[in-house]
């Protein structure tokens, strides 16, 4: 038995990919609302200095609520356990650190991009929509992820017209992906471990 690594897998196609596509998406918006305010991007899209805690309380109970609805549909559609497991695979077996790092961005560059500057824009239901585009696929089972998209990107798009700021919408956004990413990671991991050739099924 050949001695067992001590590297952890490398991440999948998806997280190297995603954090390509935030960083890009990052940059687009801070352009955007930089051209569009014609100066510097006011603090006050992200936070209100008065009422922080209001909208932490707002986005982390969003992000619950989504959670709730996403982990119901999980239990109760073969659609949605069909795409975390295709999500799973494609992403592969990541560390805390990774999943952490990956949600901090995507909430960020997410909400920068589609309610600071397409919202902000052109208003509520284009931001909504194309957020909801982002997360399309081929097959019935990505239909579900597109519908939680909608459900999302409406509740955060109304935190923002609400609220006037993108604090809650991240924090929300947030804790929906390091949840959920970690909890793919995990199971990514485990289908790995158990794949005909693996490691631990050579041990075993």
């Amino acid at each position: 038995m050949e001695p067992q690594s001590s590297n952890p897998p490398a991440p999948g196609r998806l997280y190297r990919l995603g954090w390509v596509v935030y960083l890009l998406m990052a940059v687009a918006g801070i352009l955007w609302i930089g051209f569009r305010v014609d100066g510097p991007i006011p603090a006050a899209l992200f936070f209100d200095r008065r009422s922080w805690w209001l909208d932490l309380l707002l986005g982390a109970g969003s992000g619950l609520l989504l959670l709730g609805l996403w982990w119901t549909a999980e239990r109760v559609s073969p659609l949605a356990r069909r795409l975390e497991d295709q999500l799973a695979a494609v992403l592969g077996p990541l560390s805390g650190s990774e999943a952490l790092g990956l949600a901090l961005l995507s909430g960020f560059a997410e909400e920068l991009f589609f309610r600071g500057a397409v919202q902000g824009q052109w208003g509520w239901l284009s931001g909504t929509l194309l957020f909801a585009l982002l997360h399309t696929g081929p097959g019935k089972h990505f239909r579900v992820w597109t519908l939680f998209a909608v459900l999302a990107g409406g509740l955060f798009g109304g935190l923002m017209v609400w609220r006037g700021n993108l604090l809650a919408p991240m924090v929300g956004h947030f804790l929906v992906n390091g949840i959920n990413l970690r909890r793919l990671a995990s199971r990514a991991g485990d289908s790995a471990r158990l794949a005909p050739g693996s490691q631990s099924e050579e041990e075993g």
